[in-house]
C-alpha cells in the first residue's frame, strides 16, 4: 500500500490552524488534518449548539468532554457522553449535531 504520509505519523493539533464554523445555533471550532482519502477532526461544539445542516457521510465520533447529542431524520436520537464513540456509514442515516452543554470530539472520516 503506498501511502501519502509516513508511518509512524504523529499529529501535533497545537500547530493544526483552527477554523470556526457557525451552526443555525451557536458555532463550533474546527481542526482538520487529511490523510490521503482519511479526514481527521477535532471539534470543540459550544453550548447551545445545533447543525445548520443533516449530514449523510459515515464517521467515527469519539466524545472527550461533554455530550454531544445526534438527532436522525427518522426522528431518532443518539445522546454521546464523554467516552463514547458514535459510529455510522456513508449515506445510513442522515444526522444532524446538538450539544447542549459543549463538547469535544474527534471525528475520523
Amino acid at each position: 500500500m503506498n501511502l501519502p504520509y509516513q508511518l509512524p505519523l504523529n499529529l501535533n493539533w497545537l500547530e493544526i490552524p483552527e477554523e470556526k464554523v457557525n451552526g443555525e445555533i451557536g458555532f463550533a471550532k474546527i481542526k482538520t488534518q487529511l490523510l490521503g482519502d482519511i479526514k481527521i477532526r477535532k471539534v470543540e461544539y459550544a453550548k447551545n449548539y445545533l447543525a445548520d445542516h443533516w449530514c449523510d457521510k459515515g464517521h467515527i465520533v469519539f466524545v472527550i468532554e461533554g455530550q454531544l447529542i445526534l438527532e436522525h431524520q427518522d426522528q431518532s436520537i443518539q445522546i454521546i457522553d464523554a467516552g463514547m464513540t458514535y459510529i455510522v456509514g456513508d449515506n445510513s442515516m442522515s444526522h444532524k449535531a446538538k450539544s447542549k452543554q459543549g463538547a469535544l470530539v474527534y471525528i475520523v472520516d
